[in-house]
């Protein structure tokens, strides 16, 4: 990711729903496949504005749901999201390297590789019950042969290999990979669709050098995105101690 003005860059991120491309049936379907119910702990960490803390909850009514972020306002506008759900649901500013409890699945959306997949997942390892998963989506590469477009998209990213690098990564982690999908296509378009008219708001209102830089990296982003919508996705996994 490249550099940019801190106090830019959360203004343009603020207020929109959700900050990474991804999904309700994304979810569901990790739910669904592990067979979570009941009064399971789960824990989505740099849980943003609470996208998908707010769907973990609805889909396990029973759950203890806690969701971490680093940014302040996220939390704030993620405890604001949740609150129908009462104390079973918790957001707290705090960094997900390091977290509290331990938990029957951790989520993590588009931000593992923040700590690398495979550091990460040894740190989380002691957070996991005994029988608890991982689930994490991650930049990849698809099985087609990319053009330009995908190169120059993720080359603030020089980390990101097909399925298989990151399936090697989590197994250097001491994980198996239990199941995966792709993210691409729509969840994208949405995320980009939100980002898009966040940019058109602030460019009617005089922003400042800064905010322009930052509102013209984004852009850069998204045309980006729009030159290979079919070929720039992440990948959702689920993954488990070995």
């Amino acid at each position: 990711m490249t550099r940019e003005d801190p106090t830019a860059f959360f203004t343009l991120h603020r207020d929109l729903p959700r900050e990474g491309p991804g999904e309700a049936a994304d979810v569901h379907w990790a739910i669904d496949h592990l067979g979570l119910s009941g009064p399971a702990q789960i824990l989505d960490a740099a849980c943003g504005p609470g996208a998908d803390l707010e769907v973990l909850a609805a889909a396990l009514p029973t759950a203890q749901v806690t969701g971490i972020d680093k940014v302040t306002h996220f939390v704030e506008a993620a405890r604001a999201r949740v609150a129908r759900f009462g104390d079973r649901v918790t957001v707290e500013v705090a960094d997900m390297q390091t977290p509290k409890g331990r938990y029957d699945l951790i989520w993590c959306a588009g931000a593992l590789y923040f700590l690398g997949v495979t550091e990460g997942l040894r740190g989380w390892r002691a957070a996991l019950q005994p029988g608890g998963a991982i689930a994490f989506s991650e930049p990849v590469l698809l099985d087609i042969p990319p053009d330009a477009a995908v190169a120059a998209f993720w080359q603030d990213y020089p980390q990101i290999t097909d399925l298989d690098g990151i399936v090697a990564r989590v197994e250097a982690a001491g994980f198996a990979v239990r199941a995966h999908r792709m993210i691409v296509g729509a969840p994208w378009e949405a995320y980009y669709r939100a980002m898009q008219a966040r940019i058109d708001t602030l460019r009617g209102q005089a922003p400042d050098p800064l905010l322009c830089s930052t509102l013209d990296s984004h852009q850069h982003e998204i045309d980006g995105w729009r030159a290979a919508p079919d070929q720039i996705a992440y990948a959702l996994l689920i993954v488990t101690p070995q």
